[in-house]
């Protein structure tokens, strides 16, 4: 099957990868928003990390473009805690969708990384061509490693097959569909809990991971969907995108913002015996905001929506609801 001219055509079939996840479930909003047929399967139904069943699925539906939003993924504690199944998971999620995908033909795909796969001590704000020029940070150096092969992979198919196959590098993200498991959660959806708990418990204190000074810049999940639609429509070359919305915080701040939101009035206590992470990770976005991309929706304003999210959700799940007091103390992000 020949590589389409054009990127992405109206009303063109896209196979979302990870739909349920909150990526994937923003860009199948996205693009159904725009009038494009969605594809999507679930976990039963089709096991990514199964390179045959993967290839045999992409060949009967044939979609025009893929979005590989598909991932093991979670907070510092998960990505210490587990990086076998975070390297391995992601290996394999990525080898079948990218080799299935361009053996069934299909014309586009957007492969979605992550900011982590740049060094720790990389210059600030990050550009694209600092990818592989220094150190990782430890706490989810597997993790990145598989997300930067899946770079290398989408690299390789454009340069032996001339595949229209490109790569975006999401910041830290957060919105609708977050998970508030507080093992497994990033950093701005275990603060809304945590601190919506000790508001609700009158809890005189939350202690939180780290120092507070790691600096993040943090993304709306609806902002990255729409950043992924115009990719797919206007770019085609090499290098990774970054998405991001170009400004950061200290994680003390967004402690602080997060407690305004919720209403905690207790005091924010801090474990230095905790790891930071990466000391500051801020995205340059140029390459992005060339193509007339911006950011909509303010961080305060995502978080009210998230934390009426939580609130939804605790409320229907009582032993969601409750506090567990086995929990480790959330608050240091990748």
């Amino acid at each position: 099957m020949p590589f389409m001219t054009e990127l992405l055509p109206d009303g063109a079939r896209v196979f979302v990868a990870g739909h349920r996840g909150l990526v994937g479930s923003a860009v199948v909003r996205r693009l159904t928003a725009e009038g494009h047929p969605v594809l999507v399967r679930t976990r039963a139904e089709l096991d990514l990390r199964d390179a045959a069943a993967t290839a045999a699925w992409l060949r009967q539906t044939r979609p025009d473009a893929v979005v590989l939003a598909a991932a093991r993924v979670g907070g510092i504690m998960a990505n210490s805690t587990y990086p076998v199944q975070f390297l391995e998971d992601n290996l394999r999620i990525q080898l079948s969708v990218v080799a299935g995908a361009h053996a069934a033909g299909v014309p586009r795909l957007l492969f979605l990384g992550s900011s982590c796969i740049y060094p720790k001590f990389a210059p600030q704000p990050i550009r694209e061509d600092a990818l592989l020029t220094g150190p990782l940070e430890p706490t989810n150096e597997a993790y990145a490693l598989a997300k930067i092969a899946g770079i290398v992979q989408v690299q390789s198919y454009r340069r032996q097959y001339g595949a229209a196959y490109v790569s975006a590098m999401p910041t830290n993200l957060y919105g609708p569909g977050d998970n508030f498991d507080l093992a497994t959660s990033h950093v701005l959806p275990a603060l809304i809990r945590r601190f919506d708990e000790a508001e609700r418990s009158g809890a005189p204190e939350v202690t939180l991971w780290g120092s507070g000074t790691p600096r993040r810049e943090f993304l709306h999940v609806d902002d990255l969907a729409a950043a992924c639609t115009l990719l797919l429509r206007s770019y085609d070359a090499d290098e990774p995108v970054n998405v991001g919305c170009g400004e950061d915080l200290t994680i003390r701040e967004l402690a602080e913002t997060v407690s305004g939101v919720v209403g905690y009035r207790g005091r924010i206590g801090w474990d230095t015996a905790k790891p930071d992470g990466t000391p500051r990770k801020l995205l340059d976005v140029s390459r992005l905001f060339a193509l007339g991309w911006r950011p909509r929706i303010a961080l305060r304003d995502g978080v009210a929506q998230v934390h009426r999210q939580w609130r939804a959700q605790a409320a229907g799940d009582a032993a969601g609801s409750a506090p567990d007091p086995g929990a480790e103390p959330t608050a240091a992000a990748h």
